[in-house]
């Protein structure tokens, strides 16, 4: 338990040295137990009961409730004796298949992985809502889009608030407003009805394939074309067009591009942005946009949210370094829309959401 240490700690070095000898008065070990945990709690240390088994909880509680008064020296015994099973513990495993497969993480296969989550869940052993939780948002996500509204609700109901929260995000809007009304009328339902939701999500999406790819296909069109010549990107989604109009406008919405810099990029962020990026490379990414109206109002954008007195700077710059030749220049554009990217990935700035925009 972690809080044990700080409260037991303070029990004298000279006695613990000593072998800790079982404590006699004819105690339960659930009796003792029951003593540990009440003087940890009432030494204010964190205690995670709630990671229990039910059965366990309920029995240490049922326990507490039928004991009294337990004298000092009965107390110290108790303790002494943990404290000394405690110090001969030489090595621990993690409880429960997703705490070991995170142990595991990266040393075993997405397959095994899988097949052991399916197991435990033919069982039905371990918290399904931790093997949720454990999922990448990418896969959970359908459940939000595609279950009804209520099991929706239940599910973001459980998981950790920032988890729920970035789902949210990614909902339309009338549907996540739907969701989030939904959650508020989740509080009478019954805890063996939330289980067996997280059962049956966590049964669906365990029996999923394991997917080759981190990203879906339009995000990883979109990462391609981003890096890629302007004439290549036009053409590609030209053909796309043909092919998938559907597909070629989800492509259009993943693509960011030094033009998008105005519309995605929050003012309050460019001067982060200014500092990130080589001076270098700023310079010569502004003074490619001269002479092109839809990188020209990118390049506004960005001289107008610094200071005065670095932007006029800037310009000189800009005006001594002369034409820049269209690759140069676009390689430039393309180091500072991946500094952009970087930034959005540390979570230092927040992109916003284009409109519904084929313009490209």
């Amino acid at each position: 338990m972690a809080g044990e240490p700080n409260a037991l700690a303070r029990i004298e070095p000279a006695r613990r040295a000593v072998a800790a000898k079982p404590v006699k008065r004819g105690l339960t070990q659930p009796e003792k137990a029951a003593i540990i945990v009440r003087f940890l709690l009432a030494e204010g240390s964190p205690v995670p009961i709630s990671q229990l088994p039910d059965h366990m909880q309920s029995a240490l509680t049922q326990k507490m409730s039928q004991m009294r008064t337990v004298d000092r020296k009965t107390l110290a015994a108790v303790l002494e004796e943990f404290i000394g099973q405690l110090e001969e513990v030489g090595l621990s495993f993690p409880g429960g298949i997703e705490a070991a497969l995170a142990v595991m993480d990266g040393h075993i296969s997405a397959n095994a992985a899988s097949r052991l989550r399916r197991m435990a869940a033919a069982t039905q052993s371990g918290d399904p809502w931790a093997r949720l939780t454990a999922m990448p948002n990418q896969q959970l996500l359908p459940v939000l889009t595609e279950e009804s509204i209520e099991v929706a609700a239940v599910m973001l109901s459980m998981l950790p608030v920032a988890k729920s929260a970035e789902l949210l995000g990614k909902l339309p809007g009338d549907r996540a407003r739907r969701v989030a009304y939904a959650v508020s009328q989740t509080a009478s339902i019954e805890p063996d009805t939330v289980k067996r939701i997280g059962l049956a999500l966590a049964n669906q999406l365990d029996a999923a394939p394991p997917r080759a790819f981190d990203t879906d296909p339009v995000q990883r069109v979109g990462a391609i074309l981003n890096i890629s010549p302007s004439l290549t990107r036009e053409d590609v989604l030209r053909g796309l067009d043909e092919v998938d109009t559907t597909f070629a406008q989800a492509v259009r919405k993943a693509i960011f591009t030094f033009e998008h810099i105005p519309k995605r990029v929050l003012g309050r962020d460019v001067p982060k942005l200014v500092r990130t990026v080589e001076q270098n490379t700023l310079v010569t990414a502004l003074a490619a946009c001269f002479g092109k109206p839809e990188m020209e109002e990118a390049s506004e954008f960005i001289l107008a949210n610094m200071s005065q007195r670095m932007a006029q700077g800037l310009r000189e710059e800009m005006a001594a370094l002369g034409t820049v030749k269209d690759k140069v220049g676009e390689e430039a554009h393309n180091a500072v829309v991946s500094v952009i990217r970087d930034l959005e990935a540390a979570g230092e700035i927040v992109l916003a959401q284009e409109e519904d925009d084929s313009s490209l």
